[in-house]
């Protein structure tokens, strides 16, 4: 793989842009149909003016555009994503409200949603599918750097209506500039640089938008380049298989990407396409000599078409958008003495489309949406590792959605139906030791039903709740696993008979908020009647030596049950004057057991809570906050406790003006007390190689021109 000139240098470049189309909102006002429709992160709601104020429209669960959500979500977007970025979007999004990570060493780690994790979170670029390995197993990054993302979108709690069954836990939207949607004359941009952190990280990234037009009319065009170098992670010093470290093994990371982009803009609408490469070479903590060597291409468009009140068309659409893209992953995992032992690949295709009607009655307090969605993947993995066979999925879905206003008080309904078939190729026709027996083809129909409701009780107080029903097909492995799995340390074994995850469950919102102030509870209990489980069968199975417990997937009832509490004060001027401060808190937790067994659930996070104090004066504003984790000792029988902590965080960040331009510089200070701690959300077999990170100091500056 070749490696652009600027990521082998020892200050190699990669971080976080932001997009001209961002700046072109904050500068003036956006057209009716692109206006913010839905709150966002508290840090974008209590921007003062000295701080730049971005807003999107969140569209990944609300097509519709509606006032109030009637589902749980959480946004981060402008500088409060800037604190937050890690190394990867796992991490970044790791202390949400009911978001954990899955934590498989610095490098490895998808979003976990109110217990959920692997194929039943759905991982979105730009609301398109991610293709990608991760959800296969744990030591498989997501192909997308947090550090060259705009705006995270997050859906908590079933979105299979919009997205399909593997969005029965949640959503994750990455969002960028790529494809742009408005006019930007001229030239704008931006451009960032990082270092320090617990990896010794140095990155950087520039981001260029431009174009031409005036008005409504023009095109637009997008280009950015990034790149991050990192060194093995610091720890607290930890014992790991009889050793002592201060650092985790084979946790070094370099990687580097670029996309180009552009977009014709008119007064109805846009269209656009946008092409990217993504690569990323990275140890694996668990394999001290194996490196995974990671690339990905995607070329996408989008665009839409907005018909004006009054012309013909517009009696029965308000709007066509459309959403599609085609990628080619792979990744190799490389030994130590440069052999190549097992080469993943997966080629995906994905089209979206979505039809708004007029809305409907006298006063048109009925709107809605009939969408089709069509994927298409190719898996295939060969080596020494490769635990299933090559497989083909495809699917197909139409889903209809349905919303009625009537002053405080909305109303959701919709539907959707599947059609998804695995093929397995099976034993290759030379194997010297065949698992995966004949080629096969298997087809699953999943459905899904929504109904959603918001009441808003008074000029503060608004009321949500949803009933969902949710089904998903069984994925390729866990139809025809067949092998060992080194990332969790045991022989894992598929079942062609498992038929569709099945669940249902009910969500319960209640909002106070007033001015920048707020507070939120959630209250969630989702109950499977089928649940895919990788559980213990009790078996051995010897290989070259090694002895490895037998897992088997096999279908449980289980239950899930949770809460999630936010709230965001700004205090009284006459406690500190000249100076603004606010309190933010969460509270959350989930429990989950297999309702057969009474056993509980693997990889649960364990009882959390954060309660920051911000700061600000002039142009200067301070955070410290504290997390803390209660101890974790409802497991399953062959997992161990997780013990508790507190982990404290300081930052400092000052809005500059260098010449003409707005730049941002930040200084984080992270795990100040250098707590030993571990993630009770990370596979047993990674845990112990891979506390947390210790204490570290992160600083950057982010130029906005």
């Amino acid at each position: 793989m070749s490696t652009p000139f600027f990521a082998r240098r020892p200050l190699a470049l990669g971080a976080s842009l932001f997009c001209l189309s961002f700046a072109a909102q904050a500068q003036s006002p956006a057209p009716a149909a692109l206006a913010p429709v839905a709150a966002v992160s508290a840090a974008s709601t209590a921007s003062t003016a000295s701080t730049e104020h971005l807003s999107r429209v969140q569209l990944t669960g609300n097509p519709l555009r509606s006032q109030q959500l009637t589902q749980a979500n959480s946004a981060l977007g402008g500088d409060e994503l800037s604190l937050r970025r890690a190394s990867s979007l796992g991490e970044t999004l790791d202390g949400l409200p009911g978001v954990s990570a899955s934590y498989f060493g610095p490098n490895s780690n998808r979003p976990t949603i109110r217990g959920l994790d692997g194929d039943r979170v759905r991982m979105l670029s730009n609301s398109g599918a991610s293709v990608d390995a991760s959800s296969l197993s744990f030591d498989h990054a997501v192909p997308t750097d947090p550090l060259v993302i705009d705006r995270v979108e997050v859906l908590r709690g079933a979105a299979a209506l919009l997205y399909g069954g593997n969005a029965i836990g949640g959503v994750v939207n990455t969002l960028d500039n790529r494809i742009p949607k408005a006019v930007q004359p001229g030239l704008s941009g931006a451009a960032e640089v990082r270092f320090g952190g617990p990896a010794q990280e140095r990155n950087g990234a520039v981001v260029l938008d431009g174009g031409v037009g005036s008005g409504s009319q023009g095109w637009a065009w997008h280009a950015d380049l990034a790149g991050r170098r990192a060194s093995n992670q610091s720890a607290p010093r930890f014992t790991a298989e009889g050793e002592s470290a201060t650092e985790v093994r084979n946790s070094a990371a370099r990687s580097h990407g670029g996309a180009l982009g552009g977009s014709y803009i008119f007064a109805e609408g846009y269209a656009g396409l946008s092409l990217e490469d993504y690569h990323n070479d990275y140890g694996v903590t668990v394999e001290p000599d194996v490196q995974i060597q990671m690339q990905r291409q995607r070329a996408a468009t989008a665009g839409e078409w907005r018909f004006a009140p009054g012309s013909g068309a517009a009696e029965l659409l308000r709007r066509v958008s459309w959403n599609a893209s085609s990628s080619r992953y792979q990744h190799q995992e490389v030994e130590g003495s440069g052999e190549i032992g097992t080469v993943f690949k997966n080629r995906g295709k994905d089209l979206r489309l979505e039809l708004e009607h007029a809305p409907l009655g006298a006063s048109g307090a009925v709107k809605g949406m009939l969408g089709l969605q069509m994927e298409r993947s190719e898996f295939s993995a060969i080596g020494a590792e490769a635990l299933v066979p090559s497989s083909q999925t495809r699917s197909s879905a139409v889903f209809l959605l349905e919303q009625y206003t009537a002053g405080p008080l909305t109303l959701e309904a919709g539907a959707r139906a599947e059609s998804v078939r695995v093929n397995s190729a099976g034993d290759a026709a030379d194997a010297e030791e065949p698992r995966f027996g004949a080629a096969s083809s298997q087809r699953f129909k999943p459905r899904s039903l929504t109904l959603s409701g918001s009441y808003r009780l008074s000029e503060s107080f608004s009321l949500n709740g949803q009933f969902n029903s949710s089904q998903r097909a069984p994925m390729f492995y866990e139809l025809h696993a067949q092998g060992v799995h080194v990332a969790s340390g045991a022989y894992e074994r598929g079942d062609a008979s498992l038929g569709l995850e099945r669940a249902k469950g009910v969500d319960l919102g209640l909002e106070w908020k007033q001015a920048e102030n707020f507070v939120r509870l959630n209250l969630f209990r989702t109950r499977f009647a089928s649940y895919i489980a990788l559980d213990a069968t009790g078996e051995q199975f010897e290989d070259e030596g090694e002895t490895f417990p037998v897992y088997a997937f096999k279908s449980v009832p289980a239950l899930l049950t949770g809460f999630e509490l936010e709230g965001h004060w700004h205090l009284p001027a006459q406690l500190l004057p000249g100076t603004q401060l606010a309190v933010t808190a969460t509270l959350d937790g989930v429990r989950g057991s297999n309702r057969q067994t009474g056993e509980a659930l693997p990889r649960l996070a364990p009882l959390r809570a954060s309660l920051a104090l911000d700061a600000k004066q002039g142009p200067w504003t301070a955070r410290a906050e504290w997390r803390l984790s209660a101890r974790q000792d409802r497991v399953p029988v062959l997992d161990h406790a997780t013990a508790g902590y507190g982990l404290l965080k300081l930052s400092l960040s000052r809005q500059l003006r260098i010449g003409s331009n707005e730049a941002l510089w930040y200084l984080k200070l992270d795990n100040v007390g250098n707590q030993l701690a571990y993630s009770a959300s990370s596979v047993a077999t990674i845990r112990e190689l891979s506390p947390l990170p210790g204490r570290s100091l992160h600083t950057g500056l982010q130029l906005r021109f």
